[in-house]
């Protein structure tokens, strides 16, 4: 079953939502099982919530060049699952100390700390799991790969080590370089591997994936400029978080470097890049240039 492409932007959006909402929930282990908090716990965090934008990039860009559903969507669980466990962890007093999140309680206010750090660690390993599963039309060889690079993606050299980077850097000026790289870790590591892994589910020519990774790249960025104007302009209740956290944590940000209008013209040029890379594979990266207007248009 392949999808069509030819949906209006936002159908497309609230079906493959749906399609991925629907999964989470089968393989999520049901609440009335034990250990029954934390698998109410796990259930808590995933469902119901989020703009779900890392999967719908990797339907993107697997549907683009031709890959089938029945591939793409333990992928996409695979990422959200990835994310969500990062947002359970950064969301700890350890970490960005915050107590809302998609509008309602964080994991450790709602349940408690200890359940909060094991609700992400059993997300992690279900993310593995899945994608240790075979998938349907998919050769052992292009598989390995996506689980070696989303480990990558998630690791010390992706996600995790850019959290780090986040940690050192709070309370201290840091260049625009030394952001931008912290950014290519923390958020960028992550959305890069979704746009390529729908790809990996094919097989794109050697120049259409360095392409498809430019604009990648450009779109991990422009997710966090975005995100960083948004903390510094948006309250509460809009982003479903608790707003102005960067600011009073004296978090290094886009709009603490650059200020708010440097941040926004930062994002204007970021947006333009990112098309400019996507447009150039033609129709197959067409969803891909509507999702990264639509990171650039948001309001939460």
């Amino acid at each position: 079953m392949t999808l069509s492409v030819r949906e209006p932007f936002e159908l497309w959006c609230e079906r493959r939502r749906a399609l991925v909402e629907h999964f989470l929930e089968q393989i999520l282990p049901p609440a009335d099982t034990e250990p029954r908090r934390l698998h109410e716990a796990m259930r808590y965090a995933v469902l119901g919530g989020g703009k779900r934008i890392r999967p719908l990039l990797v339907f993107a860009s697997g549907e683009g060049f031709g890959a089938p559903t029945e591939a793409l969507l333990p992928v996409a669980a695979a990422v959200e699952l990835i994310h969500v466990y990062s947002l359970v962890h950064d969301d700890l007093p350890a970490m960005d100390d915050d107590t809302l999140r998609h509008g309602r309680p964080t994991v450790h206010v709602a349940f408690d700390e200890a359940t909060a750090l094991l609700t992400g660690d059993t997300l992690q390993t279900l993310a593995f799991q899945l994608l240790a599963t075979p998938l349907p039309n998919l050769p052992a060889n292009r598989q390995l790969c996506l689980v070696r690079e989303l480990a990558r993606a998630s690791g010390s050299h992706g996600m995790a080590g850019g959290q780090a980077l986040d940690l050192e850097a709070t309370g201290r000026k840091i260049p625009l370089e030394s952001l931008q790289a912290l950014h290519r870790r923390k958020t960028g590591a992550l959305i890069r591997y979704a746009v390529l892994a729908g790809a990996y589910c094919d097989e794109p020519d050697a120049q259409a994936h360095a392409t498809l990774e430019r604009g990648a790249n450009a779109l991990g960025l422009l997710f966090q400029i975005t995100d960083d104007i948004l903390d510094a302009t948006a309250d509460s209740t809009t982003l479903g978080k608790t707003a102005g956290k960067d600011e009073r944590h004296a978090k290094a940000t886009y709009v603490t470097l650059l200020g708010l209008e440097g941040a926004i013209e930062a994002a204007r040029n970021t947006l333009a890049e990112t098309l400019t890379a996507f447009t150039a594979l033609g129709p197959p990266a067409e969803r891909l240039c509507e999702l990264a207007r639509f990171v650039a248009d948001r309001r939460r």
